[in-house]
């Protein structure tokens, strides 16, 4: 039996599936009780995993922080306590009969996006994740790239400015509910974004999409700035890697269409000459998917070597 798993912030999913193919057979996906910790999500894996009722399996993992990969030692988790210094490699090796490959969840959604996703058949993609916070993860002929310890392609710790603004202070999901929470009050009563988020102060970015969807022009003037911010990040990508598509993934991606075509808009004009027009934008094909289908993607990586 394969296995692929994600453990994140807000969600854990466990996926049955196919290591050779990305096909999920079966899924399970709960939502991480963030009070319990490290221990309540351990307890919902060990009690899924049991009622498998399997002996002996592979499984992959695509862990929401800095891990290390050799050893299986979670450094820490910006979301959920308990996990600074946690043997996560050796836990599962107690309980199961199981080849255990772990990685952090950028890099493990872009090794699904680049054989099952919006990253098939180009050479190298650059995938960014666009959730509470902005990670990243590189894929080179169809293997992670890797770069030195503690990691690589960590896009959100990229400094902006001189005052140490990273893009993930200006990108994430959070990033852009403050925006929009800032702006709300200033709008009129008949503003769609603010009759769809007004009153919220938390998760106003979901709210983007729908009033883009009814020509609201504040919400348009706000994805132009988002995504003109976001592209000047990827511009720095793309002059160290230029790679030949950018898939983006997570929360925010889920604006859609909008948010890719505004960004390979607003590329070019961050590039030097000689790269413009750029790699080509894409959204994530896997969506919530992406973590879980990249975790059966390290089994394929790990066992055909052997």
């Amino acid at each position: 039996m394969n296995i692929g798993i994600e453990i994140g912030g807000t969600k854990l999913q466990i996926a049955v599936g196919n290591p050779d193919t990305g096909e999920i057979e079966t899924l399970f996906r709960f939502n991480v009780e963030k009070e319990k910790g490290a221990a309540g999500i351990l307890e919902k894996i060990e009690e899924t995993l049991n009622d498998l009722a399997q002996p002996s399996c592979h499984i992959g993992v695509g862990f929401g922080g800095p891990v290390n990969r050799k050893t299986g030692v979670v450094a820490a988790s910006h979301q959920i306590g308990g996990w600074s210094g946690f043997e996560l490699k050796k836990w599962f090796n107690l309980r199961y009969s199981a080849d255990v490959f772990i990685e952090n969840d950028a890099n493990t959604a872009a090794l699904g996006e680049a054989h099952y996703g919006s990253g098939r058949g180009f050479e190298q993609q650059l995938y960014v994740t666009l959730g509470s916070g902005v990670g990243g993860g590189m894929v080179v002929g169809g293997r992670l790239y890797y770069g030195n310890a503690p990691g690589e392609a960590e896009v959100g710790l990229m400094t902006l400015d001189r005052q140490g603004n990273t893009l993930e202070s200006y990108c994430s999901g959070w990033a852009l509910d403050a925006v929009i929470r800032k702006v709300l009050p200033q709008l009129p009563e008949d503003s769609a974004l603010k009759q769809l988020a007004g009153g919220k102060n938390t998760g106003e970015a979901e709210f983007l999409h729908p009033a883009l969807l009814k020509g609201d022009v504040v919400a348009e003037e706000i994805l132009a700035d988002y995504a003109d911010t976001l592209a000047w990040g990827l511009s720095h990508c793309v002059h160290l890697f230029n790679p030949q598509v950018i898939v983006l993934g997570g929360g925010v991606s889920l604006i859609g269409e909008p948010l890719a075509e505004a960004v390979q808009r607003a590329l070019p004009r961050h590039l030097v000459s000689a790269y413009r027009p750029g790699p080509e934008v894409r959204l994530s094909e896997l969506k919530e998917k992406a973590v879980p289908v990249g975790a059966l993607c390290l089994i394929h990586q790990n066992t055909e070597q052997k």
